[in-house]
C-alpha cells in the first residue's frame, strides 16, 4: 500500500512539473521534494484514511496552483514559508507555525520565504481514500 501511495504522490508531482514546463520560467525552476512518511486507513471512518508527508522547498520554490479535496494541517519543521488559500490573505509561517487547508481550498501560494535558505514542512491528510493526494489547478470555488 505504501509503495502504491508512493508512486501515486510521486506521479502526481511529475504531471505537475509537467504542467508547470509550459510556463516561461519553468525549464529554471527547482521543484519541492514530496516524502511519503506514512499512510493508514481510519477504521472508525469507512472510506477514510490519514497521509503524512513531508515537502522539503529548496530556497526560493514557488509551488504550482493545486488543491487537496482533503483537510490538511501544515506543520512547519524549518525554515520560512509563504502559503495561501484562494479569497484569504497570505500567511508568513516560521517553524512551529501550522497552516490549515480544507476540502473547498485552493492552494493559490505556496514558498520558500528565503532565497537562500531550505524549508521544510509536515502535512497530515485526512482524504478519501480513492482520491489523490494532491490535484492540480483551481477548486472552482
Amino acid at each position: 500500500m505504501k509503495t502504491l501511495f508512493a508512486l501515486a504522490a510521486f506521479g502526481l508531482l511529475a504531471a505537475s512539473a509537467t504542467a508547470c514546463a509550459h510556463e516561461e520560467h519553468a525549464t529554471m525552476a527547482v521543484e519541492p521534494k514530496v516524502i511519503p512518511v506514512t499512510q493508514k486507513d481510519m477504521p472508525d471512518v469507512p472510506g477514510k484514511e490519514i497521509v503524512v508527508i513531508t515537502v522539503d522547498y529548496p530556497p526560493g520554490v514557488v509551488e504550482h496552483v493545486h488543491h487537496h479535496d482533503a483537510n490538511a494541517i501544515v506543520y512547519v519543521l524549518e525554515g520560512n514559508i509563504i502559503e495561501g488559500v484562494k479569497g484569504q490573505p497570505e500567511q508568513h509561517l516560521k517553524a512551529g507555525d501550522t497552516f490549515y487547508e480544507g476540502p473547498n481550498d485552493t492552494h493559490t501560494i505556496g514558498r520558500n520565504a528565503s532565497q537562500t535558505e531550505p524549508a521544510k514542512f509536515l502535512v497530515f491528510i485526512v482524504k478519501d481514500k480513492n482520491k489523490p493526494v494532491v490535484l492540480p489547478g483551481d477548486k472552482g470555488k
